[in-house]
This record gives structure tokens, sequence and C-alpha cells, in this order.
């Protein structure tokens, strides 16, 4: 089967399908992964459909990077991201391609969070900045530094920037391959219609009771 890809750009208001696909926002999402560049929103996202579909909140981020950034092997990266989605319903988010074939291939629905750079830098900026200041510990211990928000090299920002084509090449390239092709594929280019799409999600308990 074919994916289907939905697509809302304001540009193009007709919505693209490939292949058939239900006319409700959500059908019987129980795997669903979220991707897109830095600052487009990916673990704000997860959390709420997580919430919303009863199911587990995996951040790859969170798997990944132990104490001062250090990486996590592949095998024992890949390990970790097998034993969190050994359950009936998750929500990861991340873009990681090395457990691609762990995820996205077992993902019912796959959310690409296309947003341009006019959506994501300022979102990142602000983001950093807040982080360092309040100096929130993020996943592990690790934080992020005031002395690194705008330094070229170690930047979130810088980085946001740098990676944003490459990541939407990227899934450019994975829309056409056998990871997604069994999955509903929603693509989303704003910030309004992730919201309007998000606020079309009903709640697992509500689904049971229709059922």
């Amino acid at each position: 089967m074919k994916n289907r890809i939905r697509t809302t750009s304001p540009s193009r208001r007709k919505r693209r399908t490939i292949s058939a696909a239900p006319d409700d926002a959500t059908g019987d999402m129980r795997r669903v992964v979220v991707v897109g560049a830095p600052g487009s929103g990916k673990s704000t996202v997860a959390a709420v459909l997580a919430e919303r579909l009863g199911a587990a909140h995996i951040e790859l981020d969170e798997l990944f990077h132990r104490p001062d950034w250090a990486p996590t092997p592949t095998p024992e990266f890949r390990a970790k991201v097998a034993a969190a989605i050994d359950v009936p319903r998750w929500v990861v988010a991340g873009n990681y391609v090395v457990t691609a074939d762990l995820t996205h291939a077992r993902a019912d629905t796959i959310v690409w969070l296309d947003l341009g750079r006019r959506h994501t830098i300022p979102r990142v900026a602000k983001r950093s900045i807040r982080r360092a200041v309040r100096r929130e510990q993020l996943w592990n211990g690790n934080r992020e530094r005031l002395r690194d928000v705008l330094h070229p090299k170690r930047s979130m920002i810088a980085e946001a920037w740098n990676v944003h084509r490459a990541h939407r090449a990227k899934f450019e390239q994975l829309s056409t391959t056998p990871l997604w092709a069994h999955a509903d594929v929603h693509r989303f280019r704003t910030p309004s219609e992730v919201t309007e799409w998000l606020a079309s999600v009903q709640r697992a308990e509500d689904r049971d009771q229709l059922g």
C-alpha cells in the first residue's frame, strides 16, 4: 500500500493525497513518529499526541544524550529505543535515521513538521536563551550554556539554521522509501496547520466511547 501524504500548504489549499485515506485526522493512531527541523515543535506535538492517545511519549534525544552531551553508542541506543517502543501505543519524537527501521517502519502515522526557518529559528533562539538563563536541566543533567548561545560552532541557533535544508531533503527522500510507504504521513508547513490538526485529534477514551 502506498503512503498517504496529506499537505495543507497555504499555497496549495487543496489537500494532496497519495492513495486513499480516511477523512478523519486521527484514524486509529497507535504508533506515531514526529519529525522535523529543530524548533519545529516535535516535543510539544509528541507530548500532546501521547496524552490524547493514551500513549507513551518517547524522546529520542533523551535516550541518545548521556551526561555532558556524550553520545550513546549506536548498538546501545538502538537497544534503548527498541525497549522503549515495546508497548502497545507510543509517540516518538526525533530525527535519528539510525533507528528509523525500528520506529518509522513500525509507525502507522508519521507527522512531518515542515516549518520554514522564519518559524523555527525564532523558536530555537527563544528556547536556548531561556534554558541558558534559567539553567534549565535537560536530559541526563545536560544544560545549554549562555556562552554557547551565539557561538558560531556550538550555538543551537546556528545549528538549527545550518541543518534546516538538510532535514527537509532527508524527509523528502524518506517519503519515497518503504520506511514510510505503509504509513499515513501528515506534512504541515505552518504552526496554524499543526494547531488545527491537533485540535481534531480525539482522546483515546472518547474514540472508545464512540466505537
